[in-house]
């Protein structure tokens, strides 16, 4: 059994969550602004579909990308370094949200809700919250989105309309926060996808000790990104 919270109730040691599924640790509370902050600072996020309660999660082992270490295959290098994109920053952060919401090939809904939407543009209004876009011919191409606290930056989800269009994004991210010092890009949970890019799995309590540092370091003073990243 999980935990049921309340209102402002703190949230259970990460030891007590399930083995199976992986990481479920408690539900309900409040989807605020607050309890995003304090989760994510914990190593839990919230993942549900919009048929279920609020859930909450710390899978263990943890899936995380090292700026350093993404993986840019030789055709993404070439694409990298061709003038015909561009990449914002938190130009379109609920479009991004929306668009990684659209349903997909084999899916039937989303977990990004109309509540998520709203939870997360809070986050994006106070500066913690960011989205990454490619641009290609002035129309929005693919992009992702997350939150940043401190020196630690927590992928949320992606989404492409042209090909390599959320990779270029990814690309610029993780070598943006590499220059920033940066340690983890939480990826949350094992995909085949991930793992293509250079993403790994740690144990849950090496990903706790290493986030409790890196949050409470002195976060960029801008949030825009190098001009010559791929130069």
């Amino acid at each position: 059994m999980i935990p049921w919270l309340d209102r402002n109730q703190p949230f259970p040691p990460l030891a007590r969550a399930l083995l199976e599924p992986n990481g479920l640790l408690a539900a309900g509370g409040e989807l605020s602004a607050e309890r995003l902050i304090d989760a994510y600072q914990h190593g839990i996020f919230p993942w549900y579909s919009a048929d279920q309660p609020l859930l909450w999660w710390s899978p263990d082992p943890r899936m995380v990308l090292m700026p350093a270490e993404l993986k840019i295959s030789r055709s993404l290098g070439k694409r990298l370094h061709k003038p015909d994109f561009e990449v914002r920053i938190d130009s379109a952060f609920e479009t991004v949200m929306r668009a990684c919401a659209a349903p997909r090939d084999g899916q039937a809904g989303t977990w990004i809700t109309d509540d998520m939407v709203a939870a997360y543009t809070e986050l994006h209004r106070r500066g913690l919250a960011h989205s990454v876009e490619t641009w290609i011919d002035g129309e929005l191409a693919g992009g992702l989105y997350g939150v940043a606290l401190g020196r630690m930056f927590y992928g949320e989800s992606m989404f492409m309309r042209a090909t390599d269009a959320s990779k270029i994004a990814l690309a610029h991210l993780a070598r943006q926060l590499h220059r920033w010092g940066f340690g983890l890009i939480d990826c949350q949970m094992q995909t085949s996808h991930l793992a293509s890019l250079g993403a790994r799995e740690i144990p849950r309590d090496d990903f706790v000790r290493q986030l409790t540092v890196l949050v409470n370091c002195e976060p960029p003073s801008s949030w825009q990104f190098d001009n010559d990243l791929f130069n």
